[in-house]
């Protein structure tokens, strides 16, 4: 089991909701290398009695979003806090328990989901391996595509993902009814945002302050039944083949933690001139994080690396986001969350998601036979990184004659998933 403690360093401070034996009630925590810090505790030990009471307030409930909303000036000043108490082992031994000991539990109540599409060489691949020919939708270049998903199915890493049923076209091109035969993964990051301001009626938010929209940074692993989601595409766009499980990381990274890994976004098609809304003022307004997705099978101790790809790479970036979803009037919520659709290259081991690994003659891994193990991870530098996104794959239970008495059978074998930056 990889051990991610060097993600989690005095650099990062990153946020989530955790309980343990010792502490049951879900509260406000932050994890240092393997050690998971309780705030409110923290706050009762009176190590944070700087911060303003409404602030320590929100230590106390089971969801981010009261302390999401306060100013970022508050997400500063508590971080600093923490990280000025680090070098003192009595004041973290009083207020701490190891990981191992800990439950780490949804993070957020997302009111709002959107999916992007902000890979280049994603939607390139992707057309290759649907149509046979690497082509960009009409808008591909002039914004952000996406579409608005469920979040009622969205999960935090580690819970179990069943295989989904849905209508499909089989080998004789029929289409038929039963559980999805091409299972797939997307390696994601998504950006929890924050309603920063009240917004008049029609009020759409500047790309120049989309950052005080934003909390922070998850990983996302969008899970889709590509069979499903093929036949059900045309002519409004995926439902049932992605609406059944989302997967994210338990942690959240602050935009305050990634700031020294800022860097350019890729060049824009010079010959699309973009309306003034996604021209960004921001020299640097994306961050360069290493993401990696990896295998491994039930029993063997070294994991297959089945992707490794780069954030920066992205053809628009998470402020870019921000502005598209308001540029007509929609407002954000705090808790929403913002995906950026998988996160590919243009080289055959930097494809985010088992399609395109498939185009080229690739297998899909996650219904192949066997116990498997999928994980995601990403990590920007030396010690700030995100830890993994794990999904277990387990099959729906097959229901029979002997139902009344009791008694189910498996379809077939589980398969694990698991994501990682």
């Amino acid at each position: 089991m990889t051990d991610y403690a060097h993600h989690f360093s005095e650099s990062n401070i990153p946020f989530g909701i955790a309980s343990s034996s010792s502490h049951p009630q879900k509260s406000v925590a932050t994890r240092f290398e393997n050690t998971i810090i309780f705030l409110d505790e923290l706050a009762k030990h009176s190590h944070l009695s700087t911060l303003h009471s409404s602030t320590i307030q929100t230590f106390s409930e089971p969801y981010l979003n009261p302390f999401i909303a306060l100013p970022k000036s508050e997400h500063t000043e508590t971080r600093r806090r923490i990280q000025a108490l680090l070098s003192s082992q009595s004041i973290l031994a009083s207020s701490s328990c190891p990981l191992e000991q800990v439950t780490l539990h949804f993070p957020i109540q997302v009111g709002d989901f959107t999916d992007f599409s902000c890979s280049r060489d994603h939607v390139l691949n992707a057309s290759e391996a649907v149509f046979g020919t690497r082509t960009l939708p009409p808008g591909f270049e002039h914004f952000p595509v996406g579409y608005h998903g469920r979040c009622s199915t969205i999960v935090v890493s580690g819970t179990d993902v069943i295989r989904p049923k849905g209508q499909y076209k089989n080998a004789d091109g029929n289409v038929v009814f039963g559980e999805t035969g091409r299972l797939d993964y997307e390696l994601e990051i998504g950006a929890v945002t924050r309603q920063a301001r009240a917004l008049e009626p029609g009020e759409s938010v500047g790309i120049e302050e989309a950052d005080e929209w934003i909390f922070g940074v998850c990983l996302v692993n969008d899970w889709s039944a590509r069979d499903i989601q093929s036949l059900e595409m045309t002519p409004l766009g995926p439902m049932n083949g992605k609406s059944f499980f989302t997967s994210i990381s338990p942690w959240i990274i602050t935009l305050d933690a990634l700031s020294t890994f800022k860097v350019p976004a890729p060049p824009r098609n010079p010959d699309v001139e973009l309306p003034g809304y996604l021209q960004d003022p921001d020299q640097k307004p994306s961050y360069d994080l290493s993401l990696k997705a990896e295998l491994t099978p039930t029993g063997v101790e070294n994991a297959s690396v089945i992707c490794e790809s780069k954030f920066g790479d992205l053809y628009w970036t998470l402020r870019d986001l921000v502005a598209q979803q308001t540029i007509n009037g929609c407002t954000l919520r705090t808790g929403d969350l913002l995906a950026t659709g998988t996160v590919s290259g243009s080289t055959p081991e930097s494809h985010g998601c088992l399609m395109e690994i498939a185009a080229k003659g690739g297998v899909n891994v996650l219904d192949a036979k066997g116990k498997k193990e999928k994980k995601i991870c990403a990590i920007a530098g030396l010690g700030v990184g995100f830890g993994e996104c794990v999904g277990k794959v387990v099959p729906r239970l097959k229901f029979n004659s002997r139902l009344e008495h009791g008694l189910t059978e498996l379809d077939s074998d589980l398969n694990e998933v698991s994501l990682t930056p």
